[in-house]
Parts: structure tokens; C-alpha cells; sequence
């Protein structure tokens, strides 16, 4: 372990070469969802569900190591792992923008993946560690930017870029920034937190990899797979069984790769129940708004990123302000306000016409945003805040895992359920079609069948998002009830297990 010396103050270029970093990764990960039928075009792809692991496999990546993470943040200097992170990112994106081919392509998108995995729990470590207990609503507000403003902004930028440019801007524009975010690390990075000769447990690395792995890829391909395919279902039993096995050697092993005890610590609990179902209804909102403004609506998908851009705008203003909220007033008062804002929005959203106007569409949508901003943050530093500052490398572990593996498994729910949805009433719809035409004096001419068809799809389209959204509004409900028997947790007895750390120091490795 090394020894460092204490100055007064966190270290905020520190904090600001992390920061850079960990926007530019977590941007890329929403920047190619809309290049995804360009690229098809531009490589000859001819299977969607092919180009759509490029997707896929970069969430699978992260998925797999983000449970990792909690051992090489223990067990390695930040310095080193931040390096070597952004390097890996670095080759993978270099490797994706010059790819001949989609193997190239994908393979990069892989690499970076594998880079970008830890730059979120590592930039969360620091700043938990920099910042004395009492300021980490401030700290986490900051983070907020990195978490809910970067991946908001992406499909925006995407489609602007693919529309008057070639997809492979989306990565080339991003080398400069991760040279340079890789250029002030090896400069100026220096070591905050301490480190401990832990052991890593490969058998637990194996399981956590089939339980999380198998649970991410079976419910993001049970939209276009279907719940009936056996690479569907078998990767889910697959995963699920090896999640159970994996909890249950956690809780045996006296060096865990997890420590999923900490979930005996109640804040910290309630924290990751409820993030967990704000994850669902807030990826909701980022899938059946566009779904309704691009297929009912028919605007294009740089317009319609352009209407979410004000939500997400909204979220990355409010999140500092959010976390000075929470070091005043506590998590309970900003969490109800929150949940109730995201509630009515949410229902507000079930009442979609087939001409609403714009300024209802982004309005709601901005609104829904703000509720969101005014939760997420608080209640997880409040959960992190319940936790002895050991635990901080497998909380932020627990946290970014369950967060992925629920919105993984929302967004494959709530799909279905539109899906099965848009089915029903377009039966229906049909039925009523026919039984019209039935009663005609004259049959409908061939453009006439066609023009029935498509009010039909849009018609089934419109009821099918508007009952999913009233399915995410019990969600958001859900949460909302959950809200009220949050405790602000008292940092005031353990100011001293922090102020004996390098917590609100900037140190210098020796």
C-alpha cells in the first residue's frame, strides 16, 4: 500500500481528467443506435439482429467486467487502472473508425468496451473518497453530468452526424478527446485511494460473467428474438442459474468478488430496489417516445432527438444542483417530489394522439426529466452514505450491475408488451376493417387497402405505446411508494472514519 501526504483540498484536476474521460465513454455508448441501418447499408449487412450486437456486445462487455471492478479498484492504483482503461478505449475506437469490415467493427466496439467498463465505478471511487461524507451530494451532482446528461445527448449528436456525414465520425470524433483525456492522466493522475492485496476469485469471475452475461444478452434479444427462442429462454435459465450460484459462493467467501452483505444494510437496500425501477421507467421514456415521434409521427431521427434534447439538458443542469439539494434537505423530500413529477408525466404520456402537438411532446418529456434528475442521485448517495468507506468499490460495483441488468430486463418487458399490444388492437382494428367492407356496396380498390392498412398500423402503433406507457406510470408509482420510508442516513458520527482517509485531501503518491 502506499503512503501518501494530505493537502486541504479534493483533488479537482484529478477529478476533471476522470470526468472527461468516463462523458467521452459513456456518450459512445448511445452515439451508434441510430447509425445502426447506415451502417448495415455501408458494410452489407443483411440481418438487423446482426449490426445490432455491435449494441449488444458492448453492453455485454461492460456488463460482464463492471462486477470486476470492485476487485481492481481494491486491489490496483487508480492511476494504473484509469490508464489503462482509457487506452484500451482508445485502441478500440481507432480499431472501429478505420474497420473494413463488421468483424473490424465489431472487435473494436468489443475493445472499448472492455475500456470504458471501469471508468464509471473508478470516477464514482474518487469521488466518494475525495470529498468529506457531509459534501457528497455535491460530488455525486457532478456525476450525475457524466451519467445521465452524456448517454441523453448522444442519439442528438448521432443523428445530426448521420444524416450530413459518414457514420465513422461517430468514432473518429471521439479519438482526440480520449488522446487527450489518456495524455492528462499519465501527466497529472495521481493515486487518492488506498489499495489492499486482495485475491481474485476466477470461479466467481466465471459465474458472475454466465449470470450476468446470460441475463443481458436473453432479455435484450427477446425483443427481436422473441420469448420463444431458445437462445432467448436457454441464456436466461442459463443466467439466472448462474447468478443464484454466484450469490450464493458471495456470501460463503470471506473475500468476495461482490459483498452482496451489503445489501443487510437497510438505506443502501431500499437505494438499489428503487434505482433499479427507476432504471425501467426511465429507459421506458428513451425507447416509446422515440418509438411514437419516429414511427406514429414519422419524423425523422435527428428531429426527434432534437425533442429529447431539452430533457436531457434539463438533467445535466439540475444534477449539480440536485446534489447540493441533498446535502441540505436529505433524500425523502427530493425523491417523493421527484417520483411524483415522474408519475404524472408519465401518465400525461398515456394521452398521445395521433396529432399532438410538439410543444406537448418535448414539454411532458422535460418534465418527466427534471423528476427524474431530482431522484436518482440523492437516493443512491443517501444508500452509499449508510456503507463503512470500504464497501464504496463494491457498492458503486452492486449499483452500476443491477442498474444495467434491470434496464436490460425492463426494456425487454415493456417491448413485449407494446408489441403484444399494437398486435391486439391491430387485429382489432382489422376486424372492424372488415366487417365495414363487408357492408360496402363497392369493394375498395388496391390503393385503398393500402391506405386502410397503414391508419390501421399507425392507429395500433399509438394505443400499443400509449398502454405501455401507463404500464411505466405503475412503475414510476411503484417507486414512489417505495420513496417514503427513506431515512436520511447520519454522516455526522463517521465524519472521522473519512477525515482519517485521504478523503477531502489531494494526495500525492510517494
Amino acid at each position: 500500500m502506499s503512503q501518501q501526504t494530505q493537502t486541504k483540498k479534493p483533488p479537482y484536476l484529478m477529478i476533471a481528467i476522470l470526468f472527461v474521460g468516463t462523458f467521452v465513454a459513456f456518450l459512445n455508448n448511445t452515439l451508434l443506435n441510430v447509425a445502426l441501418p447506415t451502417i448495415m447499408t455501408d458494410l452489407n449487412i443483411k440481418d438487423y439482429s446482426t449490426v445490432q450486437w455491435l449494441s449488444t456486445g458492448y453492453m455485454l462487455v461492460s456488463g460482464i467486467l463492471v462486477p470486476a471492478s470492485a476487485f481492481l479498484i481494491t486491489r490496483f492504483k487508480n492511476r494504473h487502472i484509469f490508464i489503462t482503461s482509457m487506452a484500451l478505449f482508445l485502441v478500440g475506437t481507432i480499431l472501429a473508425a478505420f474497420a473494413p469490415s463488421f468483424a473490424l467493427l465489431l472487435a473494436g466496439r468489443m475493445v472499448q468496451a472492455a475500456g470504458a467498463a471501469t471508468m464509471s465505478p473508478l470516477l464514482m471511487n474518487v469521488m466518494l473518497t475525495s470529498f468529506p461524507i457531509e459534501k457528497r451530494g455535491t460530488a455525486m451532482g457532478i456525476f450525475g453530468l457524466v451519467m445521465f446528461a452524456a448517454p441523453a445527448i448522444g442519439p442528438t449528436i448521432s443523428g445530426w452526424i448521420v444524416e450530413h456525414y459518414d457514420w465513422r465520425l461517430l468514432f473518429e470524433m471521439i479519438i482526440p478527446f480520449a488522446i487527450i483525456s489518456l495524455g492528462l492522466a499519465v501527466w497529472k493522475l495521481e493515486n487518492v485511494m488506498e489499495t489492499r492485496p486482495v485475491k481474485l476469485d476466477y470461479f466467481s469471475l466465471v459465474l458472475s460473467t454466465i449470470g450476468f452475461g446470460g441475463l443481458l444478452y436473453g432479455f435484450s434479444s427477446a425483443g427481436s428474438a422473441g420469448w420463444d427462442a431458445p437462445e432467448v429462454y436457454g441464456t436466461i435459465i442459463i443466467g439466472a442459474i448462474g447468478l443464484i450460484i454466484f450469490i450464493l459462493r458471495q456470501l460463503k467467501m470471506e473475500q468476495p468478488l461482490l459483498e452482496i452483505k451489503i445489501y443487510k444494510y437497510p438505506m443502501f437496500a431500499l437505494a438499489s430496489v428503487i434505482s433499479m425501477v427507476l432504471s425501467v421507467a426511465m429507459f421506458s421514456g428513451m425507447i416509446l417516445t422515440p418509438a411514437y415521434v419516429q414511427n406514429v409521427r414519422g419524423i425523422s431521427p435527428f428531429d426527434a432527438g432534437l425533442m429529447m434534447l431539452p430533457g436531457a439538458l434539463v438533467m445535466g443542469i439540475m444534477s449539480p444542483i440536485t446534489g447540493k439539494l441533498f446535502d441540505k434537505f436529505g433524500p425523502r423530500i427530493l425523491a417523493i417530489i421527484g417520483l411524483i413529477i415522474m408519475t404524472v408525466s408519465t401518465y400525461f404520456l398515456t394521452k398521445l394522439e395521433l396529432d399532438t402537438s410538439y410543444a406537448y411532446i418535448i414539454t411532458v418529456y422535460t418534465v418527466r426529466m427534471l423528476g427524474i434528475s431530482l431522484v436518482m442521485m440523492p437516493i443512491m448517495t443517501n444508500g452509499l452514505n449508510s456503507l463503512p468507506m470500504k464497501m464504496n468499490p463494491h457498492a458503486t460495483a452492486i449499483n452500476n450491475t443491477a442498474q444495467q441488468v434491470a434496464g436490460a430486463i425492463g426494456t425487454a418487458v415493456l417491448v413485449t408488451i407494446m408489441t403484444n399490444a399494437i398486435k391486439e388492437k391491430a387485429a382489432e382494428l382489422a376486424a372492424e376493417a372488415q366487417a365495414a367492407a363487408a357492408n360496402a356496396t363497392a369493394a375498395p380498390t388496391e390503393a385503398q387497402i393500402a391506405e386502410l392498412t397503414a391508419q390501421i398500423t399507425q392507429q395500433a402503433s399509438l394505443a400499443g405505446i400509449n398502454h405501455t406507457f401507463l404500464i411505466a406510470t405503475i412503475i414510476s408509482a411503484v417507486a414512489l411508494v417505495l420513496s417514503f420510508f427513506l431515512k436520511r442516513v447520519d454522516v455526522s458520527g463517521r465524519k472521522a472514519e473519512y477525515s482519517a482517509k485521504p478523503a477531502n485531501s489531494e494526495t500525492v503518491a510517494k
